[in-house]
């Protein structure tokens, strides 16, 4: 184990307050393409681009178009969890992780056994009713053949939040108040040049900043540690279960 790791273990074992902050880079490792590499889902041609598809007035008005998309790109119904997602969960169950903030809506960090996951894009595993609200599976929207529709004759829609719609103000809140308690603020996979999302690091007031990401970020002078490395390979290397 070289030198960073060294450190980024001992970091870890002297801490009982971790807050994680992830992005794409996590899934990623999972075979989840991310959105703004060159070979990520923005840069793919489609018939309209991937920012209008995945907006809030393109699926009020071409919900099927919508559908046909997010059914082939977004939902990854057999993708596991790898070693970062793992790792975390097992930092949770020894009382050092207090909290997840992810970027991600595939729910592999619960998958993995996490529980204190605050997902700011909202989750793909998780559908509603726009008429009455009833809640349905991931599995409604993969059987459905075209627009997925309640019994109540409601369009579903998944809880996830798309371009023009607000971040949820209380999943915000509790992000905010986990990283700005937080002894040690682990970033990893993201580039944190997505806003509003990556602005949220700038309420960690401790000395302890970790960025573990494939390429450099604007944060990195600030970090105690910045490793550009897999992150499933670096969490998977200093925690021990």
């Amino acid at each position: 184990m070289n030198d960073v790791l060294v450190r980024l273990k001992e970091v870890i074992q002297s801490s009982d307050n971790i807050v994680f902050f992830g992005g794409a880079g996590v899934s990623t490792e999972s075979g989840i393409p991310d959105f703004r590499s060159a070979d990520g889902i923005y840069n793919m041609k489609y018939a309209y681009p991937p920012e209008m598809i995945l907006s809030h007035s393109f699926f009020m008005q071409n919900a099927g178009e919508f559908y046909r998309f997010y059914r082939e790109k977004l939902l990854h119904p057999h993708v596991q969890p790898n070693k970062a997602h793992y790792a975390l969960a097992e930092l949770e169950r020894q009382g050092k992780l207090k909290a997840i903030v992810t970027q991600n809506v595939d729910g592999l960090h619960h998958a993995a056994g996490s529980v204190n996951v605050l997902e700011l894009h909202g989750s793909c595993n998780r559908n509603y009713c726009m008429k009455c609200g009833a809640a349905y599976t991931v599995e409604t929207i993969i059987e459905s053949d075209d627009i997925p529709l309640c019994i109540c004759g409601g369009i579903i829609k998944p809880d996830v939040v798309l371009f023009e719609e607000p971040l949820d103000e209380s999943v915000i809140e509790r992000s905010v108040r986990a990283i700005r308690k937080a002894e040690v603020l682990i970033v990893g996979g993201t580039s944190l040049n997505v806003y509003p999302a990556a602005g949220l690091i700038e309420y960690y007031k401790g000395n302890q900043l970790i960025l573990i990401n494939k390429s450099e970020t604007p944060f990195d002078r600030y970090a105690s540690l910045a490793i550009h490395e897999s992150i499933g390979e670096t969490l998977g290397k200093v925690v021990e279960s």
